[in-house]
């Protein structure tokens, strides 16, 4: 079982560039994607989070549940869900802001225990942002490092959110000891202002930075370093593109038993380089369609 803790929301997705583009619903959130996507590829999932009792709240469990995706950790309440009104630039590129204000998914509490079977466990997003529900993830980040599960970070950072950048650059390095994998992008690592080594020195056992158009870069503990170039594909946004890198990540590595820092350190050139073209291969077919919307195990062919 692979667990993905985090937020769902509404993303209200334009039809076009600019700021007038008309706007449409799509459900959204970047654990919610990387949930669906690892639902799409076949993994075992399980989705820990607080959602909304109104009629977004329940569209997004159904989504979760067409995916195939456990939803019986999730918590509900009565706040209204919240919102990303996204901007696409002339190339495709998203950019984001968010109503969240008194919604359901900041009232997150760390559940007692993850289902017995969970291997791994993946944050990110706005989720370790927005209080008080951030506390209760980084919790239960740190619970599920010290039980050895294998734990996935990708801060996707959304600035806006961030009201003192400072502090959260502190945290996000507090939370690295209790990081296997890290993966975020290149803006990512740029904003956080710090490097993939550096990263690596302090806890995880492998940092993937994608490059957009351009590939993905994996580094690892022990000096490695891999690269594969992006697949090429028409682009109709980049919206979900990081949530489906982390879930063909996720899937690439329960598909080989390799949800461990010890594995990572195994997989070498060959290893590396076959799942990042698998992560770069989804990341594309989710590019190419509207919205976040991962592809599934017969569109990529067998792991």
């Amino acid at each position: 079982m692979i667990v993905v803790a985090g937020e769902a929301l509404i993303d209200l997705v334009p039809q076009g560039p600019g700021a007038l583009a008309d706007l449409k619903p799509a459900l959204g959130g970047g654990p919610y994607n990387t949930a669906v996507a690892l639902g799409r590829l076949g993994s075992r999932t399980a989705f820990c989070s607080r959602t909304s009792d109104d009629a977004f709240g329940e569209a997004l469990l159904d989504g979760l549940r067409r995916a195939g995706v456990d939803v019986s950790g999730v918590q509900r309440g009565p706040e209204p869900t919240t919102l990303a009104v996204a901007t696409l630039d002339a190339g495709g590129s998203a950019a984001y802001s968010f109503y969240v204000d008194g919604t359901a998914d900041r009232l997150f509490s760390a559940p007692d225990a993850l289902p017995a079977d969970t291997r791994a466990v993946s944050f990110g997003t706005c989720s370790l942002v927005l209080e008080p529900g951030a506390s209760a993830y980084e919790k239960l980040m740190r619970a599920a490092a010290g039980q050895g599960l294998f734990t996935a970070l990708d801060p996707n950072i959304r600035a806006g959110l961030i009201r003192d950048a400072d502090a959260y650059r502190a945290r996000f390095k507090s939370w690295l000891p209790s990081v296997t994998l890290l993966k975020l992008s290149a803006e990512d690592a740029e904003w956080l202002g710090g490097t993939p080594r550096e990263w690596l020195a302090s806890g995880p056992a492998a940092v993937v930075v994608t490059r957009g158009g351009e590939g993905l870069t994996v580094l690892t503990r022990d000096g490695g370093e891999y690269s594969v170039p992006g697949e090429q594909v028409a682009v109709v946004d980049t919206i979900g593109a990081g949530d489906t890198v982390n879930a063909a990540l996720l899937h690439g590595l329960s598909a080989q038993d390799a949800l461990s820092a010890e594995a990572l350190a195994a997989l070498g050139t060959e290893g590396w380089t076959r799942l990042l073209r698998f992560a770069a291969r989804a990341a594309a077919i989710t590019c190419s369609r509207a919205g976040a919307e991962p592809p599934y195990a017969n569109e990529l062919g067998e792991w």
